[in-house]
């Protein structure tokens, strides 16, 4: 073995340079910033070519090779000892909210080029390629769905019918990808993943609260999106007495609190009513109609299809008590999406040796992971933003917690890549 390749034992020593990853997410955030501090850079704008030419601009610097794939994911390669291996591949997305912060996505895409910069600033040879990957629209704040380019890239989402997508003033996909110059020549899926990682904000308060440093992140939850409409009577407020009305918003909310009462019966579980419309929202007529959204969330398919068959089997027992008309439509739903076992126990194994405290934790949010853990073994890595808060102009990451994250990926990067 060469003297300037560290042996087994020093690995463990190893550490990112944090200066230089938070000085490169803030160099980052100048492409888009905005006045109390955020970001906006919308997918497939100027901005967003602007910020996709930095980073690979980085990239060829690290001495990385480059290729672009038809829907605009971008793979920036350390070659290994052995080419031949699938690549070890880290990243997210640098496409951010309207009013976004620095760090949601772009965190693990630099995250990951930082661990780049490491390895060769310490002559570290690896025996499987290590590619950065950042994903094309993974907001779905200008075109939808969300999580597009690495859904493409797992043919969970069509090609064609996503270049086809429009945004508010009717652009496509395909269109806006061409303006920027990055529709690429390799057909997405057609790029081998040995496995994946994605350091992340939280975007949610629990580690900030229990002072944990790093969440292994056991999975992303399943979702069911429903619309529920419950339909009365319309009636004058005063003369109506209350055991004749026909009040679709007192049913409405009995079904809104046991959306809540059932997530609450399971410890991962989450409910949530988002938005309320009443017919005919007027101050002294009992409401004829309430239409409203329901959310429902959990670990597993089975944790939410189990909320489902509780949530129907309530909205029997109030037709059934109250006479009135109750539609539930089920309008959107979204797979659990379990992160590999041995990913995880590598994070947790990383962070402990570290000694940062660490917990496992469910992920709320979709991200392009769940679309990756179709494909090859998947982990992400947590760290806590201040307040729980994202997707917000003043959404922020300490250094502190940012270099934390930043080691424990290097670590997992090392070991499955494999340094010997």
């Amino acid at each position: 073995m060469s003297s300037d390749v560290l042996t087994r034992p020093d690995l463990q020593t190893l550490r990112i340079n944090g200066d230089r990853l938070w000085d490169s997410l803030m160099e980052l955030a100048q492409i888009g910033a905005t006045p109390k501090g955020g970001c906006c850079r919308l997918t497939l704008t100027d901005l967003d070519r602007q910020g996709r030419d930095l980073v690979i601009g980085w990239a060829k610097a690290a001495g990385l090779s480059i290729t672009i794939d038809k829907i605009g994911n971008v793979f920036m390669r350390r070659e290994g000892r052995n080419p031949a291996l699938p690549p070890v591949v880290s990243g997210s997305h640098i496409d951010t909210q309207p009013t976004g912060g620095k760090f949601d996505g772009n965190y693990g895409v630099l995250a990951a080029l930082e661990v780049v910069r490491t390895l060769n600033d310490l002559h570290i040879e690896t025996d499987a390629p290590i590619e950065v990957v950042f994903w094309t629209n993974e907001e779905g704040s200008r075109f939808v769905p969300v999580m597009m380019g690495s859904g493409v890239f797992a043919g969970v989402l069509p090609l064609e019918k996503i270049y086809a997508a429009t945004d508010a003033d009717g652009k496509t996909v395909k269109d806006e990808l061409e303006k920027i110059g990055y529709v690429g020549p390799q057909t997405p899926g057609d790029h081998p993943i040995g496995a994946y990682f994605e350091a992340h904000i939280e975007q949610g308060p629990i580690l900030e609260d229990e002072e944990k440093i790093i969440g292994v992140v056991e999975g992303v939850l399943g979702i069911h999106w429903y619309d529920c409409v419950v339909t009365g009577q319309e009636s004058h407020a005063g003369p109506t007495p209350m055991h004749l009305r026909k009040d679709a918003m007192q049913v409405a909310t009995h079904i809104m609190q046991e959306v809540v009462a059932i997530a609450g019966r399971s410890e991962h579980g989450r409910g949530t009513v988002g938005m309320v419309q009443v017919h005919p929202n007027s101050r002294n007529v009992v409401p004829g109609e309430v239409k409203f959204s329901i959310d429902m969330r959990n670990i597993s398919d089975a944790a939410v299809d189990e909320m489902d068959a509780q949530l129907r089997a309530f909205i029997v027992q109030m037709q059934e008590k109250s006479g009135l008309t109750i539609a539930l439509h089920e309008v959107s739903h979204y797979p659990a999406a379990p992160f590999d076992s041995d990913c995880r126990t590598a994070i947790a194994d990383a962070a402990a040796a570290l000694g940062y405290p660490a917990r496992p934790i469910v992920s709320g949010a979709g991200h392009d992971a769940v679309y990756m853990s179709y494909l090859a073994p998947t982990g992400m890595i947590f760290i806590p933003c201040k307040d729980g808060i994202s997707h917000n102009e003043i959404e922020y990451a300490s250094p502190e917690h940012v270099t934390a994250g930043g080691n424990v990926l290097l670590q997992v990067m090392m070991q499955y890549a494999k340094v010997v």
